[in-house]
């Protein structure tokens, strides 16, 4: 068996992007980052993995509700595709197709945060840990399944 399936959680670098395939589709595309901190004989370094995100759909419209730097949870699959742009040098893309998407948390402050200051889990409020149970309706409506 195999399966490609991809979770991510991380904050939004800009505001997701919608346009629409000449088929008709709607596509919203994001960049997520995940920054993380490390030590080093130097002192502590950051180091930001950037994601690619394509929304589509009905997806797509709940996308662009996201603003930068909200913290987002998803499920997807990763894709990988070629192209070549006007330049004619072939080039590779590697993105995350989103399948399930979720708002995790918005800055209070309404301002966007940038790439730079992104919280680490230090900075974030203690959430304590409960036994699983089913999700309730609400939760259940809260994941925007594709």
């Amino acid at each position: 068996m195999q399966t490609n399936r991809f979770e991510l959680s991380g904050y939004l670098a800009a505001k997701p992007a919608a346009r629409s395939l000449p088929s008709g589709t709607v596509v919203a595309n994001a960049r997520l980052g995940q920054t993380y901190q490390y030590e080093t004989k130097d002192g502590p370094k950051k180091h930001t993995n950037w994601f690619n995100l394509a929304f589509y759909n009905d997806l797509a419209e709940i996308a662009l509700t996201y603003d930068k730097g909200d913290n987002v949870s998803l499920i997807g699959t990763l894709q990988q595709r070629q192209f070549t742009p006007k330049d004619g040098s072939p080039r590779t893309v590697y993105e995350v197709i989103v399948q399930r998407s979720h708002l995790v948390y918005r800055p209070r402050n309404g301002s966007a945060q940038t790439t730079d200051n992104l919280p680490f889990p230090e900075s974030m409020p203690i959430i304590e840990p409960v036994e699983a149970s089913a999700p309730s309706q609400e939760e259940a409506d809260a994941w925007a399944i594709l």
